[in-house]
């Protein structure tokens, strides 16, 4: 997590640090991947005007959980999904927020 403004972002990146799915306004939206992820009912594809797509991953309540990036194939999201899956279980948290306050006093800015 990151915080900036007061406002908490989750990113679910891959082992490459790629930024798989994302969520402003995250703090619950860990737990919440991490059970959501597994249901294929969870995810919904989303086509731009310009022919590019991306995907939503959504509570039970059908609140957004997390929006991924945008990709120029279904293929591609339906990779991603699956990277979602893997990676939403095993995820590790980092609270950069906490992190960057920590150097920030260490630096003394």
């Amino acid at each position: 997590m990151l915080c900036q403004g007061g406002t908490r972002y989750f990113y679910l990146n891959e082992a490459n640090g790629e930024i798989i799915l994302q969520k402003h306004n995250a703090e619950k939206a860990i737990e919440l991947v991490r059970v959501n992820s597994q249901f294929d009912g969870d995810y919904m594809d989303k086509t731009s005007k310009d022919e590019h797509y991306n995907f939503v991953l959504c509570a039970d309540n059908h609140e957004v959980i997390g929006t991924s990036q945008m990709y120029h194939s279904k293929q591609d999201i339906n990779k991603e999904k699956k990277s979602v899956k893997a990676n939403g279980l095993i995820s590790s948290l980092y609270d950069l927020a906490k992190f960057y306050i920590q150097i920030k006093s260490l630096l003394k800015l």
